[in-house]
């Protein structure tokens, strides 16, 4: 195959990849948005170590698919009218091509379960060995686990991926087999998830790979009280580095999906919740809250109309105003409005001199109005 006719199937495989979203969209910060290059293809944010963000081309290997997944227009009886396949060594050479124009960070690919996930996972596996064996690639090589993997498969995709990923879907078997009868939830999914965290765990072979796992987000008729406890458990027993969410649009997958039925929201509404569920995932990692603490609707879902912290501090009147001049770090983390970022510079100021006011952190603006009511100036 000529080059002109891999780079054609490359844009169609590249596109299709947009519904495997892995990475956190609903941020504010542009900068770790996924966008599209010129060509069209899909280009990824990966955060570098020196602080900014670098960017990696994302694409499948085929967007055949053997599997029945609901949610998803890739699934074997899904209507895509483009099906097409890509060898391990027309992808490492087009990448590599890309990479020479573009100075890419990486590459994150996935693909359509080709017969069943050990075969997959040996074309997956075998375009990351051409890359690091035949072309000497020493970047960021992102390679996705396809669920139903023996351990061998996993085990080879870890020596030569800096980072694995596996979609656990949903929060459980129950919410999972409403969206495929396919795949088996704690054999396909839950069982390869914990190789993962054992292979990676820290002293193990592979403690240097990154792993990490995503949502489908109201594809089931799972409630976010459900998502939030079963990330809890990724983070504090896998010890995973991060949790994704990617919010079902409707209208993609099967026309008979439990979340068309359950979640009557708007396509701006599933895009919230998935925020909402990114800003849960904040209070986890940076901001010192337990799962418990989270503050729920009655239907078990997050408040769309307040950001979680902000519901918090709602539903916990008895907590504030917390004083800016004297109160601790922890404290101070709880007041809606104020970041990891704003906590320090408070902390590092106020050694100096009295606080008086936002403005005299440099605080502005909508958060600076959200913060001031839960903060004492005296």
């Amino acid at each position: 195959m000529g080059m002109d006719d891999v780079i054609n199937k490359l844009d169609i495989l590249s596109e299709d990849s947009q519904y495997d979203l892995a990475c956190a969209c609903s941020s504010k910060n542009p900068k770790e948005h996924r966008r599209r290059g010129l060509d069209g293809r899909w280009l990824y944010p990966v955060p570098l170590t020196r602080g900014g963000y670098g960017i990696m081309l994302k694409t499948l290997l085929t967007n055949t698919c053997s599997s029945d997944c609901r949610y998803c227009p890739l699934r074997q009886d899904g209507n895509t009218a483009r099906r097409c396949t890509l060898s391990p060594d027309e992808i490492a050479r087009a990448f590599l091509e890309y990479d020479r124009r573009l100075h890419l960070l990486g590459l994150f690919l996935s693909s359509g379960i080709i017969g069943n996930a050990d075969r997959t996972m040996e074309r997956l596996t075998d375009t990351a060995a051409i890359l690091r064996e035949k072309y000497r690639y020493r970047g960021y090589i992102h390679l996705k686990i396809i669920p139903g993997a023996s351990p061998a498969a996993i085990r080879r995709s870890m020596q030569l991926a800096t980072a694995v990923s596996l979609n656990i879907e949903t929060p459980g078997a129950e919410h999972f087999a409403k969206l495929s009868q396919f795949k088996n939830y704690d054999r396909d999914i839950i069982a390869p998830l914990k190789l993962m965290a054992a292979e990676t765990a820290r002293g193990a072979e592979f403690a240097r790979v990154k792993c990490t796992t995503q949502f489908i987000v109201g594809a089931s008729d799972e409630n976010d009280r459900e998502i939030v406890k079963y990330m809890d458990g990724i983070y504090n027993r896998l010890k995973f580095e991060r949790v994704y969410f990617s919010a079902y649009q409707g209208g993609l997958g099967h026309p008979d999906i439990p979340g068309e039925s359950r979640f009557t929201l708007s396509p701006h509404d599933r895009l919230t919740r998935e925020h909402r569920l990114y800003q849960v995932d904040f209070l986890l990692r940076k901001y010192n809250f337990a799962a418990g603490e989270i503050v729920y609707a009655e239907n078990g879902n997050l408040d769309l109309g307040h950001d979680p912290k902000e519901h918090w501090a709602i539903a916990h009147p008895a907590f504030f105003p917390v004083k800016i001049n004297r109160g601790d770090r922890e404290a101070l983390l709880r007041v809606p409005g104020l970041g990891p970022v704003s906590v320090n510079r408070i902390i590092s100021q106020r050694r100096q001199r009295r606080i008086g006011s936002l403005s005299d952190l440099g605080l502005r603006g909508k958060l600076a109005a959200k913060a001031r009511p839960f903060l004492d100036f005296t």
